[in-house]
């Protein structure tokens, strides 16, 4: 394991996307620790700005950190949907990223709500290498009826849009948490991989040490998982990182739609209501941009990582 830390290591993408994933998920862990606020907490007003610099200074600010022409739009919005639009006073409290239409604190929710989107990426990702894998493996290997099979099923998950699925099955489900949101994106997400891995399969299941195995009478799970896997780690390995990458993204794009996990802070939630309660209409820019950013630099890390994986696995475009 020592040994391929340090292979891995020799690729400065690699390095790099590992260093920022590791910071993020670093702030996720002791954030709480440091902070015990709730990130569902209402406690401040309607779009407050940032006031990290006002708090240390010790100054009160006014009761509404928005100008007049803001606060008359948030007012019409807030107005559309029958919430008061009555801002809070301000109290010294500490909102180092401001607070959302809720008056709920953006830090907060930003950490818990990638706390969150990391779990489905990871578990979506884990759910649909898994099935991509098998489903692979036992195609590749077989052949003939199976493999056609097989084959079908996966290209008729190819050819219809798996976000379209992903948004039917959404949609079915009533009550959706974290786990069930992540077990959706994961079963619609493995054709690609399965397509990969049956193709790898195909070339390695008539090699000569796989020929002796089925000589000695060995069985077929038993040769895919002694003499056919072992080649395909390194890919496996980088499907997964895509795979996860692939969640992170999909659960955002089903929260913007609002059928992603309820009541339950993720990055794709806070877009839906920066989005729903226009925060842009408004320059409330600290309700969406943190998310923004913090969705694409935990994609953008992910990348990298699988990247760098590539460049020091792959024959092809190794130094």
């Amino acid at each position: 394991m020592r040994h391929l830390f340090k292979i891995m290591f020799r690729s400065g993408k690699f390095r790099f996307g590992f260093s920022v994933l590791s910071i993020v998920l670093l702030m996720v862990i002791f954030f709480p620790v440091f902070s015990s606020a709730d990130p569902l907490a209402m406690d401040g007003g309607f779009f407050e700005r940032p006031n990290f610099f006002e708090y240390m200074k010790g100054q009160q600010g006014e009761a509404s950190s928005l100008s007049e022409e803001e606060q008359a739009v948030s007012d019409d919005i807030m107005a559309q949907f029958g919430l008061s639009a009555a801002v809070k006073e301000i109290t010294k409290a500490l909102h180092v990223l401001g607070t959302d239409n809720f008056g709920r604190d953006v830090l907060a929710e930003l950490v818990a709500g990638t706390r969150t989107s990391l779990i489905i990426g990871f578990i979506a990702g884990a759910i649909a290498t898994i099935i991509g894998l098998t489903v692979g493996l036992v195609a590749g290997y077989s052949g003939g009826m199976t493999d056609n099979l097989l084959s079908t099923i996966t290209n008729i998950f190819i050819v219809i849009p798996s976000f379209v699925i992903l948004v039917l099955i959404s949609v079915s489900i009533s009550s959706r948490n974290f786990l069930t949101t992540a077990l959706v994106i994961g079963i619609t997400s493995w054709p690609w991989t399965a397509r990969s891995v049956r193709a790898q399969t195909t070339s390695l299941r008539n090699r000569d040490h796989v020929n002796l195995s089925k000589l000695s009478g060995h069985s077929m799970p038993r040769i895919i998982i002694k003499d056919i896997l072992p080649y395909l780690g390194s890919y496996v390995m980088m499907a997964f990182i895509l795979q996860v990458a692939s969640g992170i993204l999909a659960e955002a794009s089903l929260s913007m739609l609002g059928l992603g996990p309820q009541n339950v802070a993720s990055l794709g939630l806070m877009m839906n209501w920066a989005m729903t309660f226009s925060a842009l209409s408004v320059g409330a820019w600290w309700a969406f941009l943190p998310v923004v950013l913090m969705i694409a630099l935990i994609t953008f890390s992910l990348n990298l990582i699988n990247s760098g994986l590539d460049q020091i696995f792959n024959p092809q475009i190794r130094n």
